[in-house]
């Protein structure tokens, strides 16, 4: 398959290199130094728990016309950062297309794209589970031997999911299908918003905060109330388990985020470096437009949003 990937950061330079293994066409779009970087040495990755590099070389456009066509576009990067980039996906060519990452308003998206495209439009919506960082040249990769990739469409059956299969065959994706990833995108922001919160209370001092079992109890409490801002916007928790986290288990919940805070994975996914703070600003604009909506006060959510660490 001719296959793009829209975005060379971690995530994107990950999702190439599964392509690349899968025998497929990879295509990575990127600017600047990054582009320079894929064209010289090709697509680096340290796999940070694997103790091994690799390189694969895939070719690098730096602008995407509206005449090169794919079978399929992944599109991964940062929420803030797809606004700018939707009116060339929807003046090219291609059909297919798989929005991958944090995102507040897929169905605005999905109706740009099909609104303003010469051509019929089929778009999904996508998650993976990774952590790392770029630096020097090169992609550090922290997972373990399978990476979960959820996507699906926005409440109805892809007719078209043996396109993403087939791309993804052979990969050490872990896939798994939902029929709404409006509400499982809805769900994972509620769910991170208030764990980011944790860098932020003690200045990035992550095996401080562990210790602070006042502060950890707010994030289950302001997790535990997004959960229920989405119910009275009619949405449901997905995956349903999630719900099930902050309720029936929240004291292993609570120990295993102590753990985790302590460990490489905390420092990768919970710093304060981990996600981009205008990504956060955006996604908190889009709880706090929820919260309107339900008419719901949050106190949890206040407290923790104006912590101050006891002395």
């Amino acid at each position: 398959m001719r296959i793009l990937v829209y975005g060379a950061g971690v995530l994107g330079s990950y999702l190439a290199h599964e392509l690349v293994r899968n025998g497929n066409e990879v295509t990575m779009l990127a600017r600047g130094r990054r582009a320079d970087e894929l064209q010289q040495n090709g697509n680096v990755i340290r796999h940070y728990l694997q103790l091994r590099t690799t390189v694969d070389k895939v070719s690098v456009i730096r602008e995407l016309q509206p005449e090169d066509v794919y079978d399929l576009i992944f599109v991964v990067m940062k929420y803030p950062d797809f606004e700018a980039v939707l009116p060339a996906l929807a003046a090219n060519r291609s059909k297919h297309i798989v929005m991958m990452g944090n995102n507040a308003s897929p169905i605005e998206m999905r109706h740009y794209l099909q609104s303003n495209s010469p051509v019929e439009k089929k778009v999904a919506f996508a998650f993976q589970t990774l952590a790392g960082w770029r630096e020097n040249g090169r992609v550090t990769c922290l997972r373990g031997p399978k990476v979960t990739l959820a996507f699906g469409g926005l409440g109805e059956q892809l007719d078209w999911q043996s396109v993403i299969d087939q791309a993804l065959k052979n990969t050490r994706y872990n896939t798994i299908t939902f029929t709404n990833m409006d509400e499982w995108l809805k769900s994972h922001f509620i769910m991170i918003l208030p764990l980011n919160r944790i860098a932020a209370s003690y200045n990035g001092n992550l095996r401080k905060a562990a210790k602070d079992k006042r502060l950890l109890n707010y994030v289950i409490d302001a997790i535990d109330e997004g959960h229920q801002v989405l119910i009275k916007n009619g949405y449901t928790i997905t995956p349903a388990n999630q719900h099930q986290l902050v309720r029936k288990y929240r004291k292993l919940f609570f120990i295993v985020l102590k753990i985790i805070l302590a460990t490489p994975l905390g420092r990768t996914t919970l710093s304060d470096k981990a996600v981009s703070s205008n990504e956060m600003d955006m996604l908190y604009q889009a709880f706090s437009d929820l919260k309107n909506r339900a008419n719901m006060d949050t106190p949890s959510w206040d407290k923790l949003y104006n912590y101050i660490p006891l002395q």
